[in-house]
């Protein structure tokens, strides 16, 4: 992952010599996004929010929301790449607190919304509130079922459901899981 890291920072360092334009701030946004992901995938939290708020927030300012030379970035990515560390470092309510501030319906990639949703869910399951889990795999269901039922993560989080589900909506539990193959 440090080698993705380190490439993604040497392009983006060749970028800022060049002509300044919305898609080169877009694309150095993006790379900056791969330092940050490198950074908490290697669980260095404070690196990782230290190089958001500091060097992808700012290029995310200049080149506002949208899809700038096809990189999806903006302050709505930041935003999503907040929670995801949160929700890595093991911090679901802080995780939660950033979700809450995002306007997914906006987002211009329903991939982005998959993510997302996807996200949100893993942060209650770490809080084992489970039905907000089945609720938001609901939402992804209807969003992209063959998604869901590719996802690993999302797979694992229904098997999860399955493992310790009230009876209060065992059924309905155990109908996604059949819907995504599992049962």
């Amino acid at each position: 992952m440090d080698e993705a890291k380190e490439l993604a920072l040497t392009a983006g360092e060749q970028i800022r010599h060049e002509s300044v334009t919305p898609e080169l701030t877009a694309k150095q946004g993006a790379l900056e996004l791969v330092a940050v992901v490198a950074d908490a995938r290697q669980h260095r939290w404070w690196d990782a929010r230290d190089r958001l708020d500091k060097k992808a927030g700012p290029l995310s300012e200049r080149v506002g929301e949208g899809n700038v030379g096809r990189t999806v970035f903006g302050l709505a990515n930041i935003k999503l790449h907040a929670k995801s560390i949160e929700m890595l470092a093991g911090e679901a309510a802080e995780g939660l607190r950033v979700a809450d501030r995002l306007d997914t319906p906006r987002m211009p990639s329903s991939k982005r919304r998959f993510t997302f949703g996807l996200d949100v869910a893993r942060c209650y399951d770490l809080r084992r509130e489970d039905a907000s889990v089945y609720v938001h795999l609901l939402g992804l269901e209807e969003l992209a079922p063959e998604d869901l039922a590719r996802s690993p993560q999302g797979l694992a989080l229904v098997a999860g459901l399955l493992k310790r589900v009230r009876p209060t909506y065992q059924r309905q539990v155990t109908d996604l899981a059949g819907r995504l193959g599992l049962v």
